[in-house]
């Protein structure tokens, strides 16, 4: 009898690394003073964000307004570096030891996350994952509009887009693991056969009961 297919999916602030990686990434990219920038350009789209408290919202403003006219590859060599540093300093070293216990195992291993592209495709070649679903800024030719690609990948969007991916390559069926620390991967974690709330304390490289 075949055992299903697994697939095992992580976010990445928090979950994989120490910290936020977002608003390091566009300070990097324009400093402190491109934040607020972006939200006195749009004030009333902040306002309403703001009010309604939504924030995926706000974050189409903050990261469009910093990307806004900027080149894609300048943005994308910004990203590669970025990632080198992630890599190098803010991996939570429990949580990749759980991600390279999957690969040895032969699971296809996925990043699923609301940070941005330009870093986490270049984070996501070094750890040699099979895929990166995240929040990407909507590209104009060579440069950047001031809006997202779609939407923020966070809460329910981060199944959906996880289910289409596994549609795609014929895993609808596959064993689905998912691993995430906060509320916006509340239903993430609801959608996996095995879920892993990634908190304080050290993960286990192995899962109780599985074989190392």
């Amino acid at each position: 009898m075949n055992r299903r297919p697994v697939v095992a999916a992580f976010d990445v602030d928090g979950t994989l690394t120490v910290r936020d990686c977002v608003a390091p990434f566009l300070i990097r990219l324009g400093g402190r003073r491109a934040l607020l920038r972006a939200t006195l350009r749009r004030p009333l789209a902040t306002a309403v964000a703001l009010l309604r408290r939504d924030r995926d919202r706000l974050k189409e403003v903050v990261v469009g307004g910093v990307l806004r006219r900027r080149a894609v590859a300048d943005v994308e060599r910004a990203g590669a570096s970025f990632a080198q540093q992630i890599s190098e300093r803010w991996l939570r070293s429990d949580t990749v030891a759980r991600l390279r216990w999957h690969q040895r195992h032969g699971h296809r291993t996925v990043l699923v996350s609301a940070s941005l592209g330009p870093y986490l495709r270049p984070l996501g070649r070094l750890l040699g994952v099979d895929a990166v679903i995240c929040t990407d800024g909507r590209a104009d030719g060579d440069t950047y509009a001031d809006r997202l690609d779609g939407s923020n990948c966070r809460a329910a969007e981060k199944p959906r887009r996880l289910r289409a991916w596994m549609g795609e390559h014929q895993l609808a069926d596959a064993e689905l693991w998912a691993y995430g620390d906060s509320r916006g991967d509340r239903e993430l974690l609801a959608a996996a056969d095995h879920a892993h709330l990634v908190g304080a304390a050290p993960l286990a490289e192995v899962p109780a009961g599985a074989a190392a």
